[in-house]
């Protein structure tokens, strides 16, 4: 996801970790914070889950409203 403002904290995401690039290997997990300053990203938004995994959002799975 390249958008900020799809990424709100709460939400349930799979990320890609920084040292997983290469393998495309994804972690799941609850947004905490968002860590992307600009409002678009061209490999995704950086964020920081509730487990303190950081890493780029590449699927939203579901939005706990």
């Amino acid at each position: 996801m390249n958008s900020r403002a799809e990424i709100k904290p709460g939400i349930d995401v799979s990320i890609v970790q920084k040292h997983h690039q290469k393998s495309g290997e994804l972690t799941e997990g609850t947004v905490l914070r968002v860590l992307t300053k600009s409002m678009f990203h061209p490999h995704g938004i950086k964020v920081q889950l509730t487990s303190g995994e950081v890493g780029r959002v590449k699927k939203i799975l579901k939005e706990n409203i």
